[in-house]
């Protein structure tokens, strides 16, 4: 399947047919969506340490978990005068107050991304040139069509199913999808077993994935009384929900979380002289946001027990910070029972590590890194995704998944064929489409700056091929997918 899907890759076509078109990528090396090492970028006026004493030893932790918060949060005298606060601002202020104290930085990031009424992506569009990030997908159309390769190689190894579930977490513009079905519109075999399925919980980017989509509403017929969304791409229906959960279960799914796991909220920890102290967000005496830390053990303590547990004890010693992610555990969980119970496999292509995660969480505004706690609800926050944390989790799950990578984006990309792909674009396109296509290939591939740019330095593409990690996760009697062999 890979050989004949490469070999239609390489044959020339006239540039002008929409699958071969190259998109046009983006100049500026701040485009790329977190690409930098960990920095957040928080002076260290706004972080304020609260123990009773720094020479104690470290008493055990109660049977019961609570946390105290009396006294931590300490409001400005009341003024008549207006407040200049965004009302995500005040809704935070609200929660802290209402709590009697300080919030984990884990409720902070879920507010300011996905708050109803306010969140970073709920009402605007915030990829590409003109928001604040660009994902992979956005670089170049090669991206997604090497993804549906991957997914047309499973369906294979899946037997060919005639019903299929596609699945993608997070489709952003739904640029990834767009190429992914132009990709595969040629493999009618694959395309009509498909049913599209986009997890997404903006009201704005699910108009924008319908329109990117060419989607059509069918009216509903009298043996038929539900109304059906099709892409007219490559005749696949189309169907939005909240949460994976809401995806019908029962039949095969392949699903794809590309640059998903990174944006799901994080819990942070300190080595304190009394142990492990979760970082919490609280507002000082000048009404601003500041670090605390709690003086007792959380709640996500657990989860910190059970990565350190997952950990080794000398990679956990070194560490004066450490990042967990309950909902990364929890959503892998319900991949790998979807997988273990329907068949069929999940892509993971994020940046992050293959081991236990420090301080990376980080915020992005109009490509530029600022503060994690500066005006909220204005920013990208997103943190480094564990992958360790993603295998263990998957295997805990269910002992019928097997967990393949992670491998660089730059091996997953080159394996499945990207070489061939450029090659093939280059041999009929103007000299300003040969251009976008070779710095969009070293973007997805390259590792740093591209070693020949005539351009202005400040504008030199920067490659992500090996800060971007890719995993597979599959039901065991498919055996190892392309390309983890």
């Amino acid at each position: 399947m890979l050989r004949r899907v490469l070999q239609q890759a390489s044959i020339p076509r006239h540039i002008s047919h929409t699958f071969f078109a190259p998109r046009l990528s983006y100049s500026s090396p701040f485009l790329l969506r977190k690409c930098s090492s960990s920095s957040s970028e928080i002076p260290q006026s706004s972080f304020v340490e609260h123990l009773d004493d720094k020479n104690q030893t470290t008493p055990q932790p109660p049977a019961t978990i609570s946390v105290d918060r009396s006294g931590l949060y300490n409001p400005p005298e009341h003024s008549h005068e207006p407040s200049s606060d965004s009302e995500l601002v005040k809704h935070l202020k609200g929660i802290i107050k209402f709590r009697g104290g300080p919030i984990s930085v884990a409720e902070y990031m879920e507010e300011v991304l996905t708050n109803p009424k306010a969140g970073f992506y709920i009402n605007r569009d915030v990829f590409g040139a003109e928001g604040d990030f660009i994902t992979s997908p956005e670089v170049s159309q090669m991206f997604g069509e090497m993804v549906a390769v991957w997914a047309m190689c499973l369906w294979e190894q899946m037997g060919q199913p005639k019903r299929v579930n596609l699945v993608e977490l997070g489709p952003g513009r739904g640029t990834l999808m767009v190429d992914l079905l132009r990709g595969a519109s040629k493999f009618k075999n694959f395309t009509e077993s498909l049913h599209v399925h986009l997890v997404e919980c903006s009201p704005a980017l699910q108009k924008l994935q319908h329109q990117n989509l060419n989607c059509v509403d069918e009216e509903p017929t009298p043996d038929k009384t539900d109304k059906k969304t099709v892409s007219t791409l490559a005749g696949t229906p189309v169907s939005w929900h909240a949460a994976l959960e809401q995806v019908p279960s029962g039949v095969p799914t392949i699903i794809i979380a590309h640059e998903f796991y990174d944006a799901l909220p994080v819990h942070q920890f300190q080595r304190a002289s009394r142990g492990w102290c979760e970082k919490m967000v609280d507002v000082a005496e000048d009404s601003k946001f500041r670090f605390v830390l709690s003086p007792q053990p959380t709640p996500a303590t657990l989860y910190l027990a059970k990565r350190c547990k997952w950990a080794t004890t000398e990679e956990v010693a070194k560490l004066e910070q450490i990042e967990v992610c309950p909902k990364a555990m929890e959503l892998t969980k319900t991949i790998a029972e979807r997988i273990s119970s329907d068949g069929g496999g999940a892509l993971i292509i994020d940046y992050g590590l293959n081991g236990v995660v420090s301080d990376s969480l980080q915020a992005i505004r109009k490509h530029k890194f600022v503060n994690i706690l500066d005006d909220p609800g204005s920013a990208d926050l997103s943190a480094y995704v564990d992958f360790a944390s993603i295998r263990h989790s998957a295997e805990e799950a269910s002992g019928h998944v097997s967990v393949h990578g992670p491998i660089t984006q730059s091996q997953f990309l080159g394996s499945l064929g990207i070489n061939f792909r450029v090659e093939a674009l280059l041999q009929n396109c103007t000299d300003e489409q040969a251009e976008s296509l070779r710095t969009g290939y070293w973007r997805l591939v390259g590792d740093g700056e591209a070693p020949v740019w005539e351009g202005p330095e400040e504008q030199a593409p920067i490659g992500m091929g090996t800060r971007y990690l890719a995993m597979a996760i599959v039901n065991k009697k498919q055996g190892v997918p392309v390309p983890f062999q």
